[in-house]
């Protein structure tokens, strides 16, 4: 079964598929270790993490396409990749798709929004017109070589088109060769049981902390409403960067690292999470060990 296969079984699965943000290679691992069976990149992710800058078109097809390759080799369960706006026209699209399946993804993102595009849980959102996002989502699909990676179509449509925007563009991308309807920005639960409702295909939404999305709502509770999939953009992200900035400041309040010891893997830890172990397994299977510690080719 390829990765695409698999990821979408995990999409039509009856069980709620829950997939959090990862930008590098680090957060994917923790991801997996977790538990996880599915991971999302998080654009947003990746150009604060790379660029230090925000989610607005800044990455290069490239760019995004070769971190992606990172994270997908750094972990065994499915990738879906983070496409924008498909970085151009139709045709743009269509290249998008050969480039993210040749990096491993399992899907990829793909959204109805004007470039620059920005954060779906942000203001001052516009939107393409129907006819063209159904050209790219076309495109994207004839690009597929496998025919199970997953074109998730996101449509950011309920703050300027309302709900009937939505279920417009959702079925009209589902026909267009879409597998599932990723339906940004909802503020309610309401808005959630209206979207399954009326788009006739399997329905994603994602949790961002501090956004739009319902306060305090559940995976349990998105499973009820009869969501396919949740991605978590932004808890690795928040909490890497919540956790740092703690971190920092004790070092600088206390005159040193003695005190951090609640905020930080053990050392060995750490280690063993980016691979340490097998490094030592070949080296003691091709390099012979000299006095000092050192090793040397057998």
């Amino acid at each position: 079964m390829t990765q695409a296969s698999r990821l979408k079984e995990l999409i039509t699965d009856r069980e709620l598929l829950v997939m959090p943000g990862a930008f590098d290679p680090v957060s994917a691992t923790l991801a997996e270790l977790a538990g996880f069976t599915a991971l999302q990149c998080s654009g947003a992710g990746i150009s604060a993490v790379h660029l230090g800058r925000p989610d607005y078109s800044m990455l290069s097809l490239e760019d995004m396409v070769s971190c992606t390759a990172r994270i997908v080799r750094s972990v065994s369960v499915p990738v879906m990749g983070d496409a924008d706006t498909g970085f151009g026209n139709a045709v743009n699209a269509y290249y998008t798709v050969r480039a993210f399946e040749e990096a491993g993804a399992a899907g990829l993102n793909l959204e109805d929004q004007v470039s620059p595009k920005r954060c779906g849980h942000l203001d001052g959102k516009q939107l393409i017109d129907l006819d063209e996002a159904v050209t790219k989502i076309r495109a994207a699909a004839d690009a597929r070589r496998d025919p199970d990676f997953v074109i998730n179509a996101r449509t950011d449509a309920l703050a300027s088109e309302g709900m009937d925007g939505v279920i417009r563009r959702g079925n009209a991308y589902l026909e267009a060769g879409a597998t599932m309807v990723f339906v940004e920005g909802v503020t309610s639960r309401e808005e959630i049981r209206e979207a399954v409702k009326g788009i006739d295909g399997p329905v994603s939404v994602n949790v961002v902390e501090g956004g739009k999305s319902p306060h305090r709502l559940t995976f349990e509770e998105l499973q009820a409403l009869g969501v396919a999939r949740v991605s978590l953009p932004g808890v690795l992200l928040l909490s890497a960067m919540g956790g740092m900035r703690t971190a920092l400041r004790r070092v600088r309040d206390e005159g040193g690292t003695s005190g951090l010891s609640d905020l930080l893997l053990p050392f060995r830890e750490a280690h063993d999470i980016i691979g340490m172990r097998e490094i030592e397994r070949l080296e003691e299977r091709y390099l012979r060990p000299l006095a000092d510690g050192t090793r040397l080719a057998r």
